[in-house]
């Protein structure tokens, strides 16, 4: 119950300051127009400078509110940095019907962090428009062995406070889609993301280091994981989200470096996983760690042919054995409820919990689990040291030990 209060708490803290980024009347801002500023909404001239001039006027403006306006067009663009703080006090950009595309050959924006990245801003919008980051290219050369550029997030907040992302769509990212990295009071609404099922490292929402997180309404296609949850994370929310394909809603991976901020106060609630390699999963390196996973509701979800619907592995190594530390995860799973998810599982084990006997999971519950498999075949459970409950209708049978 405390948990539930709490997020109350931090989801009320957390609408207050972005009801300032709703549409002003038209005597408190002032709109400035990429056009303004010798943007080509044909897409044949490269637009960067004229973004970049746009926002550093709007930034430095001074008013209440100011408006970046991309009309509807296609506009060719490299990577961008828009840094804060702002002198104004509300900064949105509105893309309506516009479309940002990258340029052709991958190395523009391949060797940099990120393509469109916010830093240090506060009280800041982007709402609709269509980011198109012609990541194939850069993929295709990752398959071939050849010697790439890692690639860019598509879109990027660091540092950052009072943020809205709001009815964007994006496609093809060469690395991360959106990413939210040290930053406060964030919502993010009506997103669509875009990719192949195979495309490489290609995360939908990536948060970490950050707090007072809601995610909602939105549609995650893409070749890695949905959602990912990275170390520093509380107060997250998602909700109504649909995944697939995808490797599904995951924490971590945790424990890459010995001394990492713990993850607490998750909420995940109504989402859909179809085709997904993974459901809702932990994972965590084996290696010591002082991280740790505590407080997380994942709470009526459906799973349709989904490997892994229900996951926690504290001996993630996604590459050969060679690279694995081969050690055991201090990181401390505890306080895990499972409550409302059914569906299919497109394999026998639908409930893996892998966790160490030095360090074990904790605290797991399961409440009205009722999972099946497409191919007839009776679902299974596998446990390695998780305790915990389970509670109503759960199937597969529970593994869970339960302490007396």
């Amino acid at each position: 119950m405390a948990c539930l209060a709490d997020h109350l708490v931090w989801t009320l803290l957390l609408f207050l300051p972005l009801l300032l980024l709703s549409p002003p009347s038209s005597s408190t801002f002032t709109l400035f127009d990429v056009l303004d500023f010798g943007a080509d909404p044909t897409g044949a001239a490269d637009s960067t400078l004229a973004l970049r001039d746009a926002w550093t006027l709007a930034c430095d403006h001074g008013g209440i509110f100011a408006t970046i306006l991309v009309r509807r067009g296609s506009y060719l663009l490299g990577p961008v940095r828009f840094r804060g703080p702002c002198k104004s006090r509300h900064v949105s950009m509105r893309m309506g019907g516009a479309t940002l595309v990258a340029p052709p050959d991958y190395r523009v924006l391949g060797g940099s962090s990120s393509w469109l990245s916010f830093d240090g801003v506060s009280n800041t919008s982007v709402h609709g428009g269509v980011l198109d980051a012609k990541g194939p290219s850069l993929w295709a050369c990752k398959d071939s062995g050849r010697n790439c550029p890692g690639g860019a997030t598509t879109l990027s907040f660091t540092n950052s406070n009072n943020i809205r992302i709001k009815d964007l769509t994006s496609v093809d990212s060469q690395m991360f889609h959106i990413s939210i990295n040290r930053c406060r009071n964030v919502r993010i609404q009506g997103v669509r993301v875009k990719a192949d099922g195979d495309s490489p490292n290609t995360d939908g929402i990536h948060v970490q280091l950050s707090t007072n997180v809601l995610i909602l309404l939105s549609d995650i296609a893409t070749g890695d994981d949905c959602i990912s949850i990275g170390p520093g994370t509380r107060n997250l929310r998602i909700q109504r989200v649909r995944c697939g394909p995808g490797h599904g809603i995951s924490i971590g991976s945790l424990a890459r470096s010995e001394n990492e901020p713990g993850v607490q106060n998750i909420i995940v609630k109504n989402t859909t996983f179809q085709g997904t390699q993974n459901g809702l999963r932990i994972k965590s390196w084996a290696r010591p760690s002082t991280g740790f996973v505590q407080g997380v509701h994942f709470i009526d979800a459906r799973m349709i042919n989904a490997h892994n619907p229900i996951i926690i592995d504290q001996n993630y190594c996604p590459n050969d054995s060679q690279t694995c530390p081969n050690q055991e995860s201090s990181v401390k799973i505890s306080d895990i409820l499972y409550r409302g998810i059914q569906g299919t599982s497109a394999t026998p084990i639908a409930v893996r919990f892998d966790c160490n006997a030095e360090n074990p999971c904790t605290g797991i519950r399961m409440r009205n689990v009722y999972l099946t498999c497409l191919d007839d075949e009776v679902t299974r459970s596998s446990c390695a040291n998780a305790n915990g409950e389970a509670l109503g209708t759960v199937q597969p049978r529970s593994c869970l030990y339960e302490n007396s």
